[in-house]
């Protein structure tokens, strides 16, 4: 990707930055995997331009997600480019942030389609680019570099928190999740999308992946079910249409986390290049794989509170 690769961080974070990234709202920006030229580029190209004077509200806290109708333009959930001018995050009157130029702010809503968890103020006179969910869909087929970038700032935000869960000595909630990655659809087209389809068996108590090791291919679930654990715990019961893995192969890290057969299961595996061409043939794969990040961002911050 030359000029966009954003694989190798910009730079080490301290353990002061570390620290104070945890507890900070999740923020794009707060990552070494962010480049501010390849979000600029996605937004400009398809977003549309917005202006905000110093002191309004650009969206509320608990804000619903909204869309269609007459208004939808005005009304639907948007994520935002701040090109221009300073946004104050705050959540119960109390402030949590300020964003600058070059930020992006508002996309969990967005790609999770859940209610805002922050009320959002232009501190001052502010230039925005904004999209929706179906113009996030439409840019991704153009630039599916983006959709790669953004999971590589919500797997850094996800490996905090997973470091500070494996701290506790308490139990850790196993998650099970609402709905899967791909429905049988979407999976089924995601198969069909691939070049050279790869499926793996594993009989029950097989080890699928180690934490600490290269990771070359993400899975998606095709039958029985996988559990994911952290520091001997498990976290999470990957069942069909789900997937794991993803964090090793978007941006190159080791694995964080080990994956046992919990029954004898069918995976697709898929490596990075099959990945980038499945994005842009269908952006509705890499909505999909956001959402799923977004969710388990949620559930990891919730064990948390």
């Amino acid at each position: 990707m030359d000029d966009l690769d954003f694989t190798a961080p910009s730079a080490p974070q301290t353990p002061h930055a570390a620290a104070a990234a945890l507890s900070a709202p999740f923020k794009a920006a707060s990552s070494p995997f962010y480049k501010a030229q390849v979000a600029a580029l996605l937004f400009k190209s398809s977003g549309k331009v917005e202006r905000f004077e110093a002191g309004q509200a650009i969206f509320t806290e608990d804000q619903k997600v909204t869309g269609g109708g007459l208004f939808s333009m005005r009304t639907a959930t948007r994520m935002y480019f701040l090109a221009e001018g300073e946004v104050t995050l705050s959540t119960g009157g109390r402030t949590l942030d300020t964003l600058k130029g070059g930020e992006v702010f508002g996309e969990m809503a967005v790609i999770s389609e859940r209610p805002r968890t922050a009320t959002a103020t232009a501190k001052t006179a502010c230039i925005a680019y904004s999209l929706d969910a179906e113009e996030l869909r439409g840019a991704l087929a153009k630039l599916p570099e983006f959709a790669l970038m953004l999971m590589s700032v919500m797997f850094d935000r996800l490996r905090f928190v997973a470091a500070r869960l494996a701290t506790r000595k308490s139990a850790v909630a196993t998650r099970q999740a609402d709905a899967p990655v791909f429905d049988a659809a979407l999976l089924a087209q995601l198969e069909g999308a691939l070049a050279r389809p790869m499926v793996t068996r594993y009989a029950a108590g097989a080890v699928i992946m180690r934490e600490g090791q290269a990771g070359m291919v993400m899975y998606v679930v095709k039958s029985g079910r996988v559990a994911i654990s952290l520091a001997g715990s498990v976290v999470e019961v990957v069942g069909p249409g789900g997937s794991f893995g993803e964090m090793a192969l978007v941006d190159q890290s080791p694995r964080v986390a080990n994956a046992v057969a919990a029954e004898e299961c069918e995976l697709l595996a898929i490596d990075r290049a099959t990945l980038m061409d499945a994005v842009k043939r269908q952006p509705a794969f890499a909505m999909a794989m956001l959402r799923s990040i977004a969710d388990r961002l949620r559930h990891m911050n919730a064990q948390l509170a």
